[in-house]
């Protein structure tokens, strides 16, 4: 089951409450808590895949450590991002695996 989530109480809660409630409480809550549908490492593998494709490098390192928390490991995140290079772009890829490499190396 999906950890609880706080980041948008804890980072927007004062200044976009809705926002802060809608991620927290249905992103995080009832989306990533569907676990019957998709594993939470299936929807790791899908987000970091999403957030490289679009270029949203800032929230990458945060849902790379949940991937690594849902069991995505060193070799599975380098496939991915070998593989996505070819479809989004080498420099996407160049970036992802700059993040990445912090993460997974202990």
């Amino acid at each position: 089951m999906a950890k609880k989530q706080t980041a948008g109480r804890d980072n927007l809660g004062d200044f976009a409450p809705k926002f802060a409630e809608l991620n927290d409480d249905v992103l995080f809550g009832q989306v990533w808590s569907r676990e019957e549908q998709l594993s939470a490492h299936q929807r790791s593998l899908i987000t970091i895949s999403a957030l490289i494709s679009a270029g949203n490098f800032e929230q990458l390192p945060a849902h790379l450590k949940i991937g690594k928390g849902n069991g995505i490991t060193k070799d599975e995140i380098a496939e991915v991002i070998t593989h996505l290079s070819f479809y989004v772009g080498w420099p996407k890829a160049w970036s992802a695996f700059n993040i990445a490499k912090e993460i997974f190396t202990d």
